[in-house]
């Protein structure tokens, strides 16, 4: 493996605007298509390739070095690289990191059969797909015409109007218990491409988890009788998912307490009337700032998404109020409902990678579930 990628084999990434940059190939060899995206942290590159809510996107990674300390194992996000594509600089095929467990990120990339390229000047990348917004890319080494991956270009589904949830859920129910587990809390995670980081911030705080694949009945989740209910992140347009919204709608009318994460944030508003938009480019990296505007204070966050939810329709609503803000583009990061113990968030609080300034949030959401039951 290390051979083949001294070999330096040619590499194209091509934008739908027509622009074109050269590299080399890491990873797999082949052709991909997705929309692009740029992720501006500086580490956490495993979890962040393995993160279902990049499922079917091209990463762009500002960082200028990737691959440097490799891949350990524990550190993924999800059986699986998610990553329809990856972009960088400079790539390493070697790691250097303490450990038994520590393989190179580009046995990852190549285990995966995920497409690659580096030696690209993503400074310039991101700079242009900035202004623009966001669009549809391919990368390919082993096709290099420009008509022929223009066409690909055109055949590429916008994300926009894409239920992708389905593709990286679970299959089946599954059950997972925390360790000081004794008669404690029991949460139903409605599974739109969880993060294993948020169900392991659930497990820490002693609570039961059975975690339920997106095409889930409201009825059988309330069967199980649960303390609390987690409606996790993924990828795709949330307004693509009717029948989720659906379900989402009568969980809350049961009066269990009730924590979205990013697109179970964007699906809890939909469910009660808001509205999403896409976005111009999104948020992706682990240094977002966002106001907690019922403490006042400010936490520094990771981030993931596209969509969010539409600021109009929440002033205007009678049965949701605005917890929290972005600080840099004033876009709606968090929400609750009045007179129902119902709240979300459109960041990471789990943060995986990123800074913990959030992970009260799972605290909060024990204490709702304890208040509850009493």
């Amino acid at each position: 493996m290390g051979k083949e990628y001294e070999l330096r084999r040619p590499a194209v990434l091509v934008l739908a605007d027509g622009t074109r940059f050269e590299g080399y190939s890491v990873g797999s060899t082949g052709t991909i298509t997705g929309e692009i995206a740029f992720n501006t942290g500086m580490y956490g590159y495993q979890e962040i390739f393995t993160d279902p809510s990049y499922h079917r996107q091209i990463l762009v990674m500002a960082t200028a070095h990737i691959g440097n300390y490799g891949t350990k194992e524990g550190e993924s996000e999800s059986r699986k690289v998610q990553l329809a594509g990856l972009v960088c600089n400079a790539f390493s095929s070697v790691a250097s990191r303490v450990g038994d467990d520590v393989s190179t990120l580009l046995e990852l990339l190549v285990s995966n059969g995920t497409v690659g390229i580096s030696d690209v000047d993503t400074r310039m990348l991101v700079r242009h797909i900035r202004d623009p917004g966001a669009m549809n890319a391919v990368i390919s080494s082993d096709c290099f015409d420009q008509e022929e991956l223009m066409a690909l270009l055109l055949a590429t589904p916008s994300m926009e109007g894409l239920a992708l949830a389905p593709e990286v859920t679970c299959a089946e129910p599954y059950d997972l218990v925390g360790e000081d587990f004794e008669g404690g809390m029991r949460v139903a995670v409605m599974d739109y491409g969880v993060k294993q980081s948020i169900l392991n911030c659930l497990l820490e705080r002693g609570v039961s988890l059975r975690v339920y694949p997106c095409h889930a009945q409201a009825e059988e989740v309330m069967a199980w009788e649960p303390d609390g209910i987690m409606l996790s992140n993924g990828p795709g347009d949330p307004a693509a998912m009717p029948f989720e919204i659906e379900q989402v709608q009568k969980l809350v009318l049961s009066g269990t307490p009730i924590f979205g994460i990013c697109l179970g944030h964007q699906i809890l508003a939909l469910s009660q009337g808001l509205r999403t938009v896409k976005m111009f480019n999104g948020h992706r990296g682990v240094n977002h700032p966002v106001k907690n505007l019922l403490s006042g204070k400010c936490e520094i966050t990771s981030q993931n998404h596209g969509f969010v939810v539409e600021r109009a329709g929440l002033e205007e609503s009678e049965v949701a109020v605005e917890t929290h803000r972005h600080v840099n583009d004033g876009s709606v990061a968090g929400l609750a409902l009045k007179n129902r113990p119902v709240f979300s968030v459109q960041y990471h609080p789990e943060a995986s990678a990123g800074p913990h300034d959030s992970r009260y949030l799972f605290d909060q959401f024990v204490e709702a579930m304890k208040a509850v039951r009493i």
